[in-house]
């Protein structure tokens, strides 16, 4: 039974005791036309079970490229479009503050290792996030979400993100937050930026993902990216993943 499959029908059973005392006590009625009751129905946005990627894990990707059946730069398009699909239209998750504009050029670079013969490991050609508050010195800013920080491009990348590089991930993009991570008062929104604004819960549109890692906590459950990054300290990553599902890599320090 799949993670998705298994909170459904959790959720149904816990409903249906808490409501059986109740309907024990209502008055029946026959269905005088022997028509089929119709089912309930449910709110919610796309739960992405479409998307040719959905929750893919990285294992399975390796192995479609491997096959050939996928390459690096497919990966990369289809993460992008899905990310345009969900963060700015749709449910409008706005999970993802920016996009890399050398996502394809570094994806067909790998594509061309691969086709050479030369597979740097398991994540050659892998799509990844990771949140604005981690430098990578390329076209993207590194802000914290701040828009007094709008249009800062790091010098040099973060060393985890020199590591990822050298693995062979595909910097696609970088996941919005809590401003500052958090520290920009004592009472900020979880989740709400000045330059990335609020981002929503995938299961609760209503609702933010807790903690200020919400970007990298929501962007994996629509498919945004199969490998979302952001640094850990107390409630910051601790608190998104519950609150989304999700399971996350995350350094201690990464700035």
């Amino acid at each position: 039974m799949d993670r998705r499959l298994f909170l459904n029908r959790g959720t149904l059973a816990a409903l249906t005791t808490a409501l059986l005392p109740m309907a024990a006590c209502q008055p029946t009625t026959e269905n005088t036309k022997g028509e089929a009751a119709a089912p309930p129905t449910t709110a919610g946005s796309d739960d992405g079970s479409a998307f040719a990627l959905h929750e893919a894990t990285v294992t399975e990707l390796q192995d479609r490229m491997a096959k050939g059946t996928e390459t690096a730069r497919s990966l990369s398009e289809k993460y992008l479009a899905r990310i345009k699909e969900v963060n700015e239209q749709g449910p409008m998750l706005r999970a993802v503050i920016e996009t890399n504009p050398d996502a394809l050029k570094i994806a067909d670079e790998l594509d061309k290792e691969r086709k050479a013969g030369k597979v740097r490991g398991p994540m050659h050609g892998i799509p990844v996030l990771i949140k604005d508050n981690i430098d990578s010195g390329d076209q993207m800013m590194t802000t914290a979400g701040a828009l007094a920080l709008s249009g800062h491009k790091a010098k040099q990348d973060a060393f985890i993100v020199q590591k990822l590089r050298a693995a062979g991930a595909v910097l696609l993009g970088k996941t919005n937050l809590s401003e500052w991570a958090n520290f920009r008062s004592t009472r900020s929104v979880s989740g709400w930026s000045s330059r990335g604004r609020q981002s929503r819960n995938p299961y609760a549109l209503d609702r933010n993902t807790s903690g200020s890692s919400s970007g990298s906590g929501a962007a994996p459950r629509p498919t945004c990216a199969p490998w979302p990054l952001a640094p850990k300290r107390t409630g910051r990553w601790c608190r998104p993943r519950p609150a989304t599902g999700w399971w996350a890599s995350s350094p201690r320090w990464a700035c």
